[in-house]
């Protein structure tokens, strides 16, 4: 059986429990795995395969038609980058492993340590050094593709 579990309950099956359980956490919580499995979009909306089809007159998407506007998707933060391009990339920020990532004045943001990067998921500063993974997205008419 290949069940994954998360680092409080991992504590909890270890026997801690109350303030240790706590303080454990807490200190462990700045830690990162070698692997992130996390990384990458776990559903899609809409569409096939590897793809997320949004349709831009539906009122949960319809912030994409104003430029400097985000929607997160199935883990996929999406922006209106200007009038004719959006950019897409893993809400996971690289630095930690957060599930954080926003759309902030132009650029993808992490606010849990001010990790920076550019619309192609290049990182801005060290704490974004190791870049965002990013989607290919196309424009067809009221429809956005966003392959992941």
């Amino acid at each position: 059986m290949n069940e994954k579990m998360n680092r409080m309950e991992f504590l909890k099956r270890l026997g801690l429990k109350g303030a240790s359980l706590f303080a454990v956490y807490c200190a462990a919580s700045g830690l990162s795995s070698c692997v992130n499995e996390s990384m990458d979009p776990t559903t899609t909306t809409g569409g096939t395969g590897n793809e997320l089809i949004l349709d831009l007159n539906s009122a949960a998407y319809s912030k994409l038609n104003t430029v400097g506007n985000y929607v997160v998707v199935s883990g996929v933060v999406i922006a209106r980058v200007s009038a004719t391009a959006f950019a897409a990339v893993t809400q996971v920020c690289s630095h930690e492993g957060q599930r954080k990532v926003v759309f902030n004045a132009g650029e993808f943001y992490c606010p849990a340590h001010g990790a920076r990067f550019d619309t192609a998921g290049k990182g801005l500063n060290s704490t974004g050094s190791r870049g965002l993974k990013t989607y290919v997205t196309t424009l067809d008419g009221t429809t956005l593709k966003v392959t992941v």
